[in-house]
């Protein structure tokens, strides 16, 4: 999920929940209210937050084909182009072997899927990235330990300082803030 462009002030709302049933349930009644924008930050999986929060990005999984079949044609290429351009007769065998060229194919597929792979997600998720504007959030280190988050992004259609406060007010979290972008570097 994309986040706000930083021309904005403000990046979103955060709320902090002790309990990822809670959580859910906070996505649901938001979404429920029309709230799109939105991402969860737990300390662990939670199976079927991702469905939740309506994610169906698969742009590093594009890439990691697409580098997957440019390396595969690349390795093959580059044997058919090397055994025409400089012939060498060894018993009659055929110059284009298919069962030879398999193992150089597969190999430079495989480097070129995980470097594409490593290379969108790197370029997706903007790293490296020296700041963050959740990591403005006293208590968002707590992400990695026993807390939940909830974020609403600013970009949302829905999203009003007012009325979001009070849609996330409804869901008794621990805490609710605002999150601003900041001017540390992105």
């Amino acid at each position: 999920m994309r986040e706000p462009a930083p021309a904005g002030n403000v990046f979103g709302m955060i709320a902090q929940f002790d309990d990822p049933d809670r959580l859910k349930d906070g996505i649901r009644r938001l979404r429920d209210q029309g709230y799109r924008r939105m991402e969860a930050h737990t300390p662990f999986p939670i199976e079927g937050l991702a469905e939740m929060l309506d994610f169906r990005d698969n742009r590093i999984a594009w890439a990691t084909f697409a580098g997957g079949v440019l390396g595969a044609a690349t390795g093959y290429g580059m044997q058919v182009y090397t055994n025409l351009d400089y012939v060498i007769d060894i018993g009659g065998r055929p110059l284009i072997s298919n069962p030879a060229f398999m193992l150089i194919t597969f190999e430079l597929m495989v480097l070129f899927a995980v470097l594409a792979g490593i290379g969108a997600m790197l370029l997706l998720n903007r790293l490296p990235r020296l700041h963050h504007p959740l990591f403005d959030v006293p208590a968002f280190h707590m992400a990695s330990t026993d807390r939940f988050f909830l974020v609403v992004y600013a970009d949302d259609d829905r999203f009003d300082p007012a009325a979001t406060r009070a849609a996330l007010e409804a869901l008794t979290p621990i805490g609710i803030e605002d999150v601003l972008q900041g001017e540390a570097p992105e």
